[in-house]
């Protein structure tokens, strides 16, 4: 059995990995960071890498998956702000897409994710962590009676779809005002979507 002081130590290593891979990929990009650095760079081995992470390619899946994690906790601060379920729906959307304007975000969830990963396994780490909130929200305006009822996981789909290509298209723009245009036509698609035109709860 392992000791406590094992387990969190264990947990410290692991830990401290995350973090410096987590700054070397979105300062330098996947290609360009090397296990050698990361380990050098935390005072550890390559042995004490490899006892947690098999290759770079884990230790970046693990860093993505924190990443969509810090984004999901976003849109859900950002939802959980407002009281009514088609303000939390609205406020959460759009959260998603500002987080992407981070460019520790941009760069490892947006455009290094999808292309180290696959598409298959990136979109799964998505689905974890911000679809089940995204369905829930949807849920919630259906059962309020300010969305016409609609099958949810088909319409969770094509909105995620929506606002990932967004958020994709967004990292790659150098224009800053793309982001508030991006934002306004999401919240403008989503308000075709209500059967109440007025008095928003």
């Amino acid at each position: 059995m392992v000791s406590p002081s094992k387990l969190e130590q264990r947990l410290a290593t692991y830990q401290a990995l995350v973090t410096e891979a987590r700054r070397q990929f979105a300062r330098d990009g996947y290609a360009a960071v090397s296990l050698a650095g990361i380990v050098d760079a935390v005072g550890l081995t390559k042995g004490a890498l490899y006892h947690h992470f098999p290759n770079k390619a884990a230790l970046f899946r693990a860093v993505v998956e924190q990443v969509q994690t810090k984004v999901a906790q976003r849109v859900v601060a950002a939802a959980e702000a407002q009281t009514d379920p088609w303000p939390q729906l609205l406020a959460g959307c759009e959260a998603f897409l500002r987080a992407g304007a981070d460019p520790e975000v941009q760069r490892i969830m947006l455009i290094d994710g999808p292309a180290v990963l696959g598409w298959d396994e990136w979109r799964a780490l998505d689905d974890a962590s911000s679809g089940r909130h995204l369905r829930e929200a949807l849920q919630a305006v259906i059962d309020d009676g300010v969305m016409a009822p609609h099958p949810v996981a088909p319409l969770a789909h094509l909105l995620s779809g929506a606002m990932n290509e967004a958020a994709l298209w967004l990292a790659r723009s150098d224009d800053p005002r793309d982001l508030d245009d991006t934002v306004a036509t999401l919240l403008t698609m989503l308000e075709a979507l209500r059967v109440r035109s007025s008095g928003a709860r």
